[in-house]
C-alpha cells in the first residue's frame, strides 16, 4: 500500500497545489484555532507543521508566539507557502520519515494531513520521535458522515451512484480514528500518554459560493475523491454532481449557502 498509495497522493497535490488554497482553506483554515488552543502553544515553543500545505497552520503558530517549521512533500506546496509567508521555514519532507532529529520540538501539528499518508500510525510515532519528553501533538481529521453534513452529502452520493472499484490505489479510511477509543490506542501505540488526549468534535460553518462549488472542488483540487470522480462514466458522474448539489441547496439560506462541516480535533502528550 505505501508505495502506490503515497505516489498517488504525491502526485495528487503535485497537481492541484496551486488551488488549494483558495479552494479548501477557507474551510480547513476554521480549525486552526482549535488546533492552537488544543496543543496549548506558548510564546518561544518550537513547533513543527506537518503536512503544512501553503503554510496557514505555521502562520497561525507564528502569531500565536511560537517558532514554526513547515513540513511538507509537495514540493510545489512547499514553494507556495514560502512565497506566501517568506519570513517563516518551510522544508521539503516525508511526514512518515521526518527529516528532523529527535527531540527537537515542543509541540507537532497536522491539520488534516493523516489520511493523506499510507501509513498514519507511522506519522503518529514520527510525531513522537521528534517531540521533545513531555511534548504535545495536535491533529485535526474529518468527523464522519453521521456527525458531518457536508461529507455526508458527498459520502451518499457517491455510494449511491458511483462505481468504486475503479483500481485506486488502497489508502487508509477518510474518516481516520472516528472513534476516541481507536484513536488512543494508535496514540498509544506511537508513544504518547493516552490518559492526556483531548479528543473533541468541532463544527465550523463553511460558505461555498455556490450548490455546484463542493462537487467542482472535489473532483478540481482533491486528490483521493477526485481520483474516484475521475474514473466514473460520464453518466455515473452527472448522477453524482446532481445529487451532492441537490444536497448542497437544501442548506440556502437567501442568497448564502451555510454548510455545517464537522472535524476530530485532537491532542496528546509524548509519555
Amino acid at each position: 500500500m505505501e508505495d502506490t498509495f503515497h505516489r498517488f497522493e504525491h502526485e495528487g497535490w503535485e497537481r492541484v497545489a496551486h488551488k488549494y488554497d483558495s479552494v479548501w482553506s477557507p474551510l480547513t483554515r476554521q480549525f486552526i484555532p482549535y488546533l492552537i488552543n488544543a496543543a496549548e502553544i506558548t510564546t518561544g515553543m518550537s513547533v513543527l507543521d506537518v503536512a503544512c500545505g501553503p503554510g496557514s497552520v505555521s502562520d497561525a503558530i507564528w502569531k500565536a508566539g511560537g517558532i514554526p517549521t513547515g513540513v511538507d512533500f509537495s514540493e510545489k506546496m512547499i514553494a507556495i507557502a514560502k512565497t506566501t509567508f517568506p519570513d517563516l521555514s518551510f522544508v521539503q519532507g516525508d511526514a512518515q520519515n521526518l527529516p528532523f532529529e529527535d527531540a527537537g520540538f515542543d509541540r507537532v501539528l497536522i491539520n488534516f494531513g493523516l489520511l493523506h499518508l499510507s501509513r498514519p500510525e507511522k506519522g503518529c510515532a514520527e510525531a513522537c520521535r521528534v517531540l521533545k519528553s513531555g511534548g504535545r501533538f495536535g491533529f485535526t481529521v474529518w468527523a464522519g458522515p453521521e456527525e458531518n453534513p457536508g461529507a455526508k452529502i458527498v459520502n451518499d452520493a457517491i455510494e449511491t451512484h458511483a462505481d468504486l472499484d475503479v483500481g485506486l490505489p488502497e489508502g487508509p479510511p477518510h474518516y481516520l480514528y472516528g472513534d476516541r477509543q481507536d484513536c488512543q490506542k494508535v496514540l498509544e501505540q506511537a508513544g504518547f500518554d493516552g490518559n492526556s488526549m483531548n479528543y473533541n468534535t468541532r463544527t465550523v460553518e463553511w460558505r461555498p459560493p455556490s450548490a455546484s462549488y463542493f462537487f467542482q472542488a472535489e473532483r478540481d483540487a482533491g486528490v483521493r475523491t477526485a481520483g474516484l470522480l475521475a474514473r466514473q462514466s460520464p453518466e455515473k458522474l452527472n448522477a453524482i454532481r446532481i445529487e451532492i448539489e441537490a444536497g448542497i441547496e437544501r442548506y440556502a439560506k437567501g442568497s448564502e449557502i451555510v454548510l455545517p462541516m464537522a472535524a476530530r480535533v485532537v491532542a496528546v502528550s509524548k509519555a
